[in-house]
């Protein structure tokens, strides 16, 4: 381990440790009563990444207490709280509820996901009630986690539909249709990259005028070996790395586009193909993961690649191209359908309201 991996380590565990000290600490001024205080466990809300935006969205809805709580909420890909202050939540009566993303498994992480789920798994076991982000993530979360007997349903991200909205710009032109791919990208990301890369130069054989948008942080290493790419593929001009966006800008980024392209292999309930579906644009898609789920076969096009656990699968240039001229060809259709398919399906009001009910059942429950 190099020394940045152990300073991280250490501050990681002061962190827990210290929310379990203040777990200990508010015991006698929380969980007295019905209202609906809710305490996320130390993560934090903000406008980047998919986390602190869910819990932003949260907060604006139920503010955080952080002393005079009645219920907690959890996200599983920010495990703060350790088993002994989540039995000790338990113990007490507190309702915690948990949001389950993805979790760990050899494909993709290469240190021990084995123990990485074992901490996961204390939330997924303890619980009142569970919200799986998607079908695919409530069996990854039962093959990796283990059977739940207690309450649990799946409940997709959602999107507000009023911000993320179709633009009034012309219909697809012939000067170049405009493909996005949006997101965080380190290095165990670069395939994703490379798979949209290898499509937009194939489909450009084929005649097809691409231009392809990679908006989102993509690690310094990884823009470059994408520049090399695309200039050995003869696609260097068509690539554009747009850099990071946030909350506010997600909009224009999502709507200045034709096409989103989804390359991910076993994504879980990737917010940014709910976002692009929202501002009408056609999803392609890697067959794996929640992402079917989401985009159905009216709102976009899918490119087999199969599911594994063992290994990353991205779909076939020659598939994604294919996808591609089927999208500019059906344009109008697919992109109608994404939109519609994301306010009926995915709109940030339904997703509000349920966990409310819930909260309230949960608190009417604990206190008669």
């Amino acid at each position: 381990m190099t020394a940045g991996q152990w300073v991280k380590t250490a501050l990681r565990f002061t962190y827990r440790a210290a929310l379990g000290l203040h777990e200990r600490l508010s015991a006698a001024s929380s969980g007295n009563d019905t209202a609906i205080r809710v305490f996320y466990g130390g993560a934090r809300g903000g406008t980047a990444g998919g986390t602190r935006v869910k819990i932003l969205r949260l907060g604006e809805e139920f503010p955080e207490h952080l002393w005079d709580y009645t219920l907690v909420y959890l996200l599983s890909n920010a495990p703060y709280l350790l088993p002994t202050t989540l039995e000790r939540l338990k113990a007490r009566g507190i309702p915690i509820v948990g949001n389950q993303d993805g979790v760990f498994y050899p494909g993709w992480f290469g240190g021990d996901w084995r123990a990485e789920n074992e901490r996961m798994a204390a939330l997924h076991r303890l619980a009142d009630h569970v919200f799986y982000q998607s079908e695919f993530c409530r069996r990854a979360a039962t093959a990796f986690l283990g059977e739940r007997a207690a309450a649990k349903e799946v409940l997709y991200n959602a999107v507000d539909a009023s911000r993320f909205a179709p633009s009034e710009k012309d219909e697809l032109r012939g000067d170049g249709h405009q493909f996005l791919v949006a997101g965080k990208f380190g290095f165990d990301q670069y395939y994703r990259l490379e798979s949209a890369v290898r499509g937009v130069a194939c489909a450009t054989r084929r005649g097809l005028n691409a231009r392809l948008t990679v908006a989102g942080i993509v690690a310094r290493g990884i823009r470059a070996r994408v520049r090399a790419l695309a200039q050995s593929l003869n696609v260097g001009n068509a690539i554009r790395l747009a850099g990071p966006y946030n909350r506010a800008t997600a909009p224009r980024v999502f709507a200045s586009a034709d096409v989103f392209l989804s390359t991910g292999h076993n994504d879980n309930c990737p917010s940014s193909v709910i976002e692009a579906m929202a501002c009408a644009l056609p999803v392609i898609y890697a067959a794996s993961g929640g992402v079917p789920e989401l985009v159905g076969s009216e709102a976009g096009i899918a490119v087999e690649t199969g599911e594994s656990w063992d290994e990353m699968l991205s779909p076939s240039a020659d598939g994604l191209a294919d996808a591609m001229a089927h999208a500019v060809e059906n344009h109008a259709a697919f992109s109608a359908a994404a939109r519609s398919r994301a306010v009926a399906r995915f709109d940030i009001g339904p997703w509000l309201a349920r966990h409310r009910q819930v909260f309230r059942s949960l608190l009417e429950a604990r206190h008669g």
